[in-house]
């Protein structure tokens, strides 16, 4: 029986494979497309999907929304394959709700059930994820927490059940929540975290989607952003924080790659935040060096110097094959000597960041990289899957590169992952992206009193988030996380600089 059902998994693989290169979904519901192709995505991450609700049209697919009935079906070659159906208790359950929002959540999430169950008759392949694909997983555990007041036994029953999520991915999103919890428990009304946006770059690196742009071209406009960052760092100390929103918990200066500044303009920065903000009152304040090739020791001294405490030094990968073909200026070398620099210059906290499903590169490729970082030992670590974003470069030449299998992606995040826990580092944070190579996470790692404050406030949206410069998108929540208001700055440097008074002006209401 089980080797029948075997082959008739691989013989639906192979027929999918091969046939169905164009998929086609017939739906009832073109409100629900979009929810619909982005699952399926997951799923089907290679195939070309596209929809109709002509009946009369050939399709491979068929998905039925009724408030009285939901059902997804599989054909091939015109004949029914396999179906689906939610059940009469389902239906009930959904039906019994009487409000329009909670209704089509809860709709969506039992269609997303049924072509789970579809997917899996054609791939034999559960998804590790189950059904989510936002990328705030943990927010769902907090909510559970809530709803069922800690009942640990519950929340893992529902995550298995209702969502499909693998064990694996359960206990990772309960451990890496109370983590959270300890940092966001601290969280006070009248705070906020403050976000400095740097968007230049020595150069793009290929999978990069950032707002950066390329310092030497803007050389010229380099003081005029400052002058304008400097406006805006002055509105938020003279005026916003003499309101109820009077106290700093971490600053971030981010981008981009702030350490792309030279040191006398890096200075000018650092100056205008130590003359704004009280630092000595801030828990955690971080400059993003990001490249070793923009990182020298006077600028390190000068960072410490102003009071930052934590850095980022991110080698992405440690082979130089990929940081070739990336769009990298440096060697594994030079990450390692500026880590023992800053390392040796004391830094509390020292992060690095890998990216896992780099083009061409393999399992044995990100297990040469881990034990390059086991030797450096950092007390701060952060895994990327690699996204395939829109507005990248890898995005707009996808076909010239090759990538890893979801089972070669799923290696190397254990070999990350294990390599991480015998740095004595343990997950605190994660979020997920769309168009992730084989479907997985981002998930931060670190030691005891090492965490990353600013990264959790972000991907959890609990607190108030106020972001400065090009691209920043400020967030202002209530106590429950709930966004009352979303401040979004230009993207363009010239517009940022010509319109900062517009900028300010937008932060006025809060």
């Amino acid at each position: 029986m089980v080797i029948k059902q075997k082959s008739l998994l691989k013989k639906n693989l192979i027929h999918f494979c091969n046939k169905v290169i164009n998929m086609v979904v017939q739906m009832n519901r073109e409100d629900f497309i979009y929810e619909v192709k982005t699952f399926f995505k997951v799923c089907f991450p290679n195939e070309v999907i596209s929809f109709t609700t002509l009946t009369n049209r050939s399709f491979d697919f068929d998905i039925q929304i009724e408030d009285d009935f939901l059902s997804v079906s599989y054909y091939s070659e015109g004949q029914l394959k396999y179906n689906s159906d939610a059940s009469k208790e389902q239906i009930q359950f959904i039906g019994a709700i009487t409000d329009r929002v909670e209704k089509r959540k809860e709709q969506k999430k039992l269609m997303k059930l049924l072509i789970s169950n579809v997917t899996y008759f054609i791939t034999g392949k559960e998804q590790p994820w189950g059904i989510l694909t936002g990328i705030r997983p943990t927010k769902l555990v907090f909510n559970l927490r809530k709803l069922y007041r800690n009942d640990t036994n519950k929340i893992v029953e529902i995550l298995n059940k209702d969502y499909k999520l693998s064990d694996e991915k359960i206990q990772l999103m309960l451990k890496i929540s109370d983590k959270e919890h300890a940092i966001l428990s601290k969280n006070k009304p009248n705070e906020i975290n403050l976000y400095i946006g740097i968007p230049f770059c020595p150069t793009k690196c290929l999978y990069c989607s950032f707002t950066s742009f390329p310092i030497d071209k803007w050389q010229s406009h380099i003081m005029d952003y400052i002058t304008a960052l400097k406006k805006e760092i002055s509105f938020i100390s003279d005026e916003l924080l003499k309101g109820q929103l009077n106290q700093i918990r971490s600053i971030y200066i981010g981008g981009g790659t702030p350490t792309s500044l030279d040191e006398a303009t890096l200075e000018v920065l650092l100056e205008a935040v130590k003359d704004a903000f009280p630092l000595e009152q801030i828990e955690e304040y971080t400059v993003e060096a990001g490249r070793p090739d923009t990182i020298t020791r006077e600028k390190l001294l000068l960072l410490k110097r102003y009071g930052v405490d934590r850095i980022s030094i991110n080698p992405q990968t440690m082979n130089q094959k990929t940081l070739d073909l990336i769009g990298r200026k440096h060697t594994p070398e030079d990450i390692i000597n500026t880590y023992e620099m800053a390392k040796e210059i004391g830094f509390k906290t020292i992060n690095m960041d890998l990216i896992v499903g780099l083009p061409d590169e393999t399992p044995e490729d990100v297990r040469n990289t881990i034990e390059q970082i086991k030797k450096m030992a950092p007390n701060n670590l952060t895994v990327h899957t690699m996204a395939i974003k829109r507005g990248s470069a890898l995005s707009d030449h996808e076909e010239k590169y090759s990538y890893a299998s979801s089972e070669s992606i799923e290696e190397m995040i254990s070999i990350t992952s294990q390599g991480a826990l015998e740095m004595g580092l343990e997950p605190y944070y994660l979020y997920r992206q769309k168009h992730m190579v084989g479907n997985f996470e981002n998930v931060g790692y670190a030691k005891r009193e090492h965490e990353c404050i600013y990264n959790v406030e972000i991907i959890e949206e609990k607190t108030n988030i106020i972001a400065l410069g090009v691209g920043g998108i400020t967030k202002i929540v209530t106590q429950d996380g709930k966004i009352i208001n979303r401040i979004e700055n230009t993207k363009d440097v010239a517009g940022y600089i010509s319109r900062i008074d517009e900028m300010i002006d937008r932060k006025r209401g809060i």
